[in-house]
């Protein structure tokens, strides 16, 4: 029976894909700060099911990652799907080091984690949920956009990682546009939201078949496919006012 550990499982996509992963008979280890969640989808399939309250940004988070693992029985795939943003035209100095903390320094802490299991069991799959904000630096949210140009770049520096030292380790990074989740407020107006039961049903697709990256959906694609082609000078007058 295949193993994957979920970090981020108590809402959004992170929860979404742990349902779909148990619904197709998987043993699931989910990973959290909310307890009632991970109750939640332990009632789902008890007997396959194991869970753990975690903060990505506490010291610990590792060792509690690995009491995870070792529950589980093991791992061939961990997915990391903990992140934070904010709309921050403000520059709210504690929402760009809070988002700092999370999508930098806990992603770091808990990817390294999951690689350093890996490396040591024989190999793996490793795939994280970043975004499109990645592409360009987003004037409304310039923490999140250049945490998640940051979680893309160390992606390939990991992938570049395993072939150097033959690790038969997978990465996948995976770049959703704008997902209705309780990650957006409500109050911005979000251009081509996506349903989150789709996104997941996306990112399931993307695991089965190890995919090394994907961009959802098809009109993310297009449009990121012309913001990496724009000029310097017109993408800096561009109004981006939300947050992906």
């Amino acid at each position: 029976m295949k193993r994957i550990v979920i970090v981020g499982a108590t809402s959004g996509i992170g929860l979404e894909t742990a349902k779909r992963f148990i619904g197709k008979g998987w043993r699931v280890g989910v990973a959290g700060r909310r307890i009632e969640p991970l109750e939640e989808l332990h009632a789902l399939a008890p007997d396959r099911v194991e869970y753990q309250t975690l903060d990505v940004t506490s010291d610990d988070a590792p060792q509690r990652l690995e009491e995870l693992i070792v529950r589980l029985g093991g791992m061939e795939l961990y997915l990391h799907c903990s992140g934070i943003g904010y709309r921050n035209i403000e520059l709210d100095p504690a929402l760009e080091v809070a988002t700092l903390r999370t999508n930098g320094e806990g992603f770091v802490r808990m990817v390294t984690a999951a690689f350093g299991w890996f490396r040591a069991h024989g190999g793996g799959h490793l795939a994280v949920i970043s975004s499109i904000a990645g592409t360009r630096g987003l004037g409304s949210s310039p923490a999140y956009s250049a945490t998640k140009r940051m979680q893309n770049t160390y992606i390939d520096a990991l992938a570049q990682l395993s072939h150097m030292e033959r690790l038969n380790i997978r990465l996948t990074d995976i770049r959703p546009g704008f997902v209705a989740t309780p990650l957006l407020n409500k109050a911005n107006h979000y251009p081509m939201l996506m349903p989150v039961g789709r996104v997941a049903d996306c990112i399931v697709h993307a695991l089965e078949h190890r995919r090394r990256r994907i961009v959802i959906d098809r009109r993310y694609a297009v449009m990121v496919f012309f913001w990496r082609r724009l000029p310097e000078w017109l993408w800096e007058r561009l109004n981006v006012r939300t947050t992906v």
